[in-house]
């Protein structure tokens, strides 16, 4: 017993050199931030926890986002299919215009970085500018980078974050590459909250895996409303405002596990669905339930389930 304890206290000493040697060696606005606590929180004067944030006015969310979305630092996007990319798309979209409010109404006109690797890219397609305006962000003020692979993404999203001048920058990633893992997403965190700048990893049609986000969140699509009229009625067969499924799966905060809400375009912010509606749409689930193609990890030490689909029918 003795000779564990005195080596595992050695082991502890040996990381602890190793921590101080690495963090002497970088750069003073990095150094900062790894001072933090391991979470991303950091120390005030009198030791509480605090950090920059932006409150929503949705109580729900506010409470899982411990006050607000985060002004530095990543948060994690993501959709489990290829088919639900759209609506994290929007989701992520309307997070960049918030964003990108915030450093307009400081006197800012801070672009968006969206950086997509071409995989993505090709399966979900590019953002339209017509639509990005129409959606409340600025098409002038948005920079679209298609890189060929996953370390080109992530060599571009490095680089980015040591120059703040961004309001947001967006990591566009397919899957769950093996270049892209705990101690990858460590350092995507630590130079965004260096940097100042937040950072929003999307993740499309990957799985749950260990990362260094404040928050994770998978999101769904979920039925559009139809467009109120003036006296109180609805135009029937219209559609209202995008609407999202946004489940909670990484947060500092015990939550509801689903949150309902649409994004109004106009006002530049979201709504909550009204509770009788989200308790329908909780309830009911998806009309035309189809077996789901399971996403693929990318890595060789993975299992990687096809689900319940095992094969198409033969064209002839």
């Amino acid at each position: 017993m003795a000779e564990n304890a005195v080596q595992r206290q050695t082991i502890l000493s040996l990381r602890d050199t190793i921590a101080r040697i690495e963090n002497c060696s970088l750069p003073g606005i990095v150094r900062t931030a790894k001072a933090a606590d391991a979470a991303g929180f950091r120390r005030g004067s009198e030791g509480t926890l605090h950090r920059k944030v932006l409150p929503l006015g949705i109580a729900a969310l506010d409470d899982v986002l411990k006050g607000g979305l985060p002004l530095e630092g990543m948060m994690e996007i993501r959709n489990a299919e290829t088919r639900d990319a759209g609506a994290a798309a929007g989701f992520v979209a309307a997070l960049a215009v918030l964003y990108q409010q915030v450093r307009k109404e400081k006197g800012h006109l801070a672009p968006v970085l969206w950086i997509s690797q071409a995989l993505a890219s090709r399966e979900a397609g590019h953002p339209y500018a017509p639509g990005l305006r129409s959606y409340g962000l600025d098409p002038q003020r948005f920079l679209f980078v298609s890189a060929r692979t996953v370390k080109d993404a992530l060599w571009i999203a490095e680089t980015a974050l040591l120059v703040p001048v961004f309001a947001a920058v967006v990591l566009e990633i397919r899957g769950n590459p093996a270049c892209l893992a705990l101690s990858e997403s460590r350092r995507l965190h630590v130079r965004a909250r260096a940097g100042g700048v937040p950072l929003l990893l999307f993740r499309q049609a990957g799985e749950e895996e260990a990362s260094s986000a404040f928050f994770r969140f998978q999101i769904k699509p979920a039925p559009a409303g139809e467009r109120p009229l003036p006296d109180g009625s609805v135009l029937c067969g219209s559609i209202d405002h995008p609407a999202f499924h946004l489940l909670v799966e990484k947060s500092r905060a015990y939550a509801a596990a689903d949150i309902f809400l649409e994004w109004n375009a106009h006002d530049r912010r979201f709504y909550p669905l009204d509770e009788r509606r989200s308790a329908a749409l909780q309830a009911n689930g998806p009309e035309n339930p189809v077996d789901p193609l399971s996403a693929s990890a990318g890595r060789s030490h993975r299992a990687q389930p096809l689900g319940r689909l095992l094969a198409f029918a033969r064209a002839s």
